[in-house]
């Protein structure tokens, strides 16, 4: 395959969005990380604008990988040749990278998760996706309360001498107890490896419960950036932690490498991407509850040019196996009246 042919991945999450650009050499060309702010949409669109400045005229992108709790969002805009839940791209991220490793330790912006690897195949995973009390956006609410640069929580943890107890079961207690440390006089670094330690503890007494966690351990997501938490995640397991060098668009590289394994499969398969330019294109989403049924779902609709690109949220398959006709097409009596209004 030429040099100018390149893999994309796009992982969608509720904080950040993740683009990978790969080389057919494996090489990471580009890694975009850009904040979602509750605009998926709009920051794919304004993500691909990047990547096409930084592309030469003659680049073309063969494959496409969509990952993320916004997969299917994604895969719709950018015409995704396959869609992967995150366990399974930063499982084949990691295992691209080395082989050998057996544990994956992930805590993002608002989740965490942790995957047993045996064999090059997942064989056990957990995810917490109900309390932030260990995630990267608490992180950033407690720098942000104590005027620290996010980039700097880290280091300054490790200067720590004495660090303290902290509850880490909940952000609220978390940040109540962090007040009172404040009080009471405790050096700020003491307190910052303290939430260290108390958010490892939460991580592996909840998601790590009961995992046989073995080396070689690979510690992903945007908060492995900080070196006050990969410094408790050692002393705690007694193991050292590898961050790889993508750590934190580990889930997109993985969705490039999907998107590689199936262009291989079958190279003489085109690629659905839409093409550099969807930048610009138009979209526009909706929603609606359908009344065909007492479930009430509530169904979306992406739509271009007033035409339905697809659909999800029913659980029947009404919606979602009627796509590509006008934008009110197959609508129950009723149903069209109350979508225009």
């Amino acid at each position: 395959m030429g040099e100018d042919k390149y893999f994309l991945g796009v992982d969608v999450g509720s904080v950040s969005t993740n683009i990978v650009l790969l080389r057919s050499d494996n090489t990471v060309e580009e890694a975009l990380y850009l904040r979602t702010q509750g605009r998926p949409m709009q920051t794919i669109q304004e993500g691909i604008k990047l990547l096409r400045t930084k592309m030469r005229d003659s680049a073309e992108i063969v494959g496409v990988g969509t990952t993320g709790s916004a997969r299917q969002l994604a895969a719709t805009l950018l015409g995704a040749d396959v869609v992967k839940n995150e366990i399974t791209a930063h499982a084949v991220a990691a295992s691209r990278v080395n082989p050998q490793v057996q544990t994956i330790l992930e805590i993002g912006g608002q989740d965490s998760k942790i995957i047993i690897i045996r064999d090059g195949v997942v064989s056990d995973f957990a995810m917490n996706t109900v309390c932030a009390a260990g995630t990267g956006s608490f992180l950033d609410q407690q720098a942000a309360r104590l005027s620290i640069p996010i980039e700097e929580f880290g280091s300054l943890a490790l200067q720590a001498k004495h660090p303290v107890q902290i509850a880490g079961r909940c952000s609220v207690f978390a940040e109540s107890d962090m007040i009172h440390k404040q009080q009471l006089g405790h050096p700020l670094p003491d307190i910052l490896a303290g939430l260290c330690q108390a958010m490892v503890r939460n991580y592996l007494n909840n998601v790590g419960k009961n995992k046989d966690i073995r080396g070689p351990i690979f510690f992903q997501g945007g908060v492995a950036a900080n070196p006050g938490i990969c410094k408790a995640f050692e002393n705690e397991l007694g193991q050292s932690i590898i961050v790889p060098e993508h750590y934190g668009v580990m889930g997109a590289l993985g969705a490039a490498y999907l998107a590689q394994e199936k262009v291989g499969r079958r190279p003489e398969t085109r690629t659905g991407f839409r093409g550099l330019h969807l930048g610009e294109t138009q979209f526009q989403a909706k929603s609606f509850e359908c009344s065909g049924c007492a479930n009430r779902c509530e169904v979306v609709e992406i739509m271009q040019d007033g035409i339905s690109l697809a659909r999800w949220g029913d659980r029947c398959g009404k919606w979602s196996t009627t796509v590509g006709a006008g934008t009110d097409a197959g609508l129950p009596e009723g149903e069209e009246e109350k979508q225009r209004a």
